[in-house]
């Protein structure tokens, strides 16, 4: 935000307050049945974290993802997904995990779908106004369950993805139980891709279900040409790529034990 007030790509301010020192902001802690990640989080916690990485593995590899490891040190999943870009790689990997917001006010905490905060590209539900991501809320994860983050990026390593994708997954035996999929940039807000998972759901997991979910996620989206990254075209054939990689690291995950750590 500061560089678009230098350069003039957002409208001027009268003050900026810095909330990363909020106390409540700052908290990384297990919460019932879910983990809660505060907004004011750095990237590089987030990434290190036992608790993240036990219980979401797309956010522990797409947290280390984000930029260099200046950004990481002082940027936040807070930051990344308010600023609700279609392909930012935090947003996508607490999509498939079926993240849920929570957005505190003078009037109190709220806690809304992640998938119902977007509006447009770089536009929010939140009222600039009066409301700020105050934190996460994680389901835990269970046994035969597991997740996980890829993306396709220019060789210069820090800007924003050509594509990304992220998966949750529920095994049972050689079926895929449950599944949710997120990919980015799949359209003007980021989404998840629920024709892909509908023809993936209950299915074994072997190569004709893949495809027959690679050729569901290629109906229903519609990659848009980046001067600056791909061309749709490029997008589609990479998003096959990342099908098949991010389900099979993510089917492989969902055999393994649940160390419960807390």
């Amino acid at each position: 935000m500061l560089l678009d007030l230098q350069q003039g790509r957002h409208a001027p301010v009268d003050t900026l307050v810095d909330v990363n020192q909020v106390r409540e902001m700052l908290v990384l802690e297990m919460r019932g049945t879910h983990l809660f990640i505060g907004a004011s989080v750095p990237l590089n916690q987030i990434t290190t974290s036992e608790l993240v990485l036990e219980h979401a593995q797309a956010l522990s590899e797409a947290s280390g993802l984000i930029g260099g490891p200046q950004v990481r040190n002082t940027g936040t999943l807070g930051g990344n997904v308010a600023h609700a870009l279609p392909a930012a790689d935090g947003t996508i990997s607490i999509m498939a995990l079926n993240a849920e917001v929570e957005i505190a006010s003078a009037q109190g905490l709220r806690r809304q779908a992640l998938n119902t905060l977007f509006l447009g590209p770089g536009k929010s539900a939140l009222d600039p106004h009066g409301e700020i991501i105050s934190g996460f809320y994680l389901p835990v994860r269970k046994a035969n369950q597991a997740s996980g983050f890829s993306r396709i990026m220019r060789p210069q390593g820090v800007a924003l993805p050509v594509i990304n994708m992220a998966a949750w997954l529920e095994r049972d035996g050689d079926r895929i139980q449950d599944i949710r999929i997120a990919v980015g940039p799949s359209g003007p807000i980021p989404q998840r891709i629920t024709a892909a998972e509908d023809a993936l759901r209950g299915r074994p997991y072997n190569e004709e279900s893949l495809s027959d979910g690679l050729k569901a996620m290629l109906n229903s989206v519609k990659f848009r040409t980046s001067p600056q990254r791909a061309t749709a075209e490029y997008r589609q054939k990479l998003a096959g790529v990342l099908l098949r990689e991010v389900i099979q690291k993510v089917w492989q995950r969902a055999g393994g034990p649940v160390s419960h750590v807390v």
